[in-house]
């Protein structure tokens, strides 16, 4: 098993990377993320493998990847297409500086997942607050 960060560009929270996925998936299924570069180690990230999302400055969710397959851009150039659970499961922020595409992760440097409720309550703290207590590392 083996996992993939990745920059989710433009996307400013957990809610939002939902809605913008719930349209794509709509419009063209399956629900995918397109990438230009066919990962060489995609057998593994298809074994209970995931793409964890890097929102504002953290990796603060992760994607169950499906499958790897072989897709096209808009244009009809070649791609790859990572196919992702729909399931968004929140997991432990963890700071993450800007990179250019995806990285491979192992196992054993992912972020825990964690429970539905917050660790301060019920409910869940606005995103511009948990961005200021990222960067204070305080979440």
């Amino acid at each position: 098993m083996l996992h993939l960060v990745k920059l989710a560009v433009g996307i400013r929270d957990i809610a939002h990377l939902r809605d913008v996925q719930a349209m794509r998936a709509a419009s063209r299924p399956p629900l995918r993320h397109q990438t230009r570069q066919i990962p060489r180690r995609a057998d593994e990230l298809c074994d209970g493998g995931s793409i964890y999302w890097v929102i504002g400055g953290a990796v603060v969710v992760r994607q169950r990847i499906v499958d790897v397959i072989e897709d096209r851009w808009d244009d009809d150039t070649k791609c790859a297409g990572l196919v992702l659970d729909p399931l968004l499961v929140p997991v432990a922020a963890t700071p993450m500086r800007a990179f250019q595409g995806w990285r491979y992760l192992q196992p054993e440097a992912a972020p825990a997942d964690i429970g539905a409720a917050s660790v301060l309550g019920d409910g869940e703290l606005p995103a511009s607050l948990q961005r200021e207590l990222r960067a204070l590392c305080l979440l």
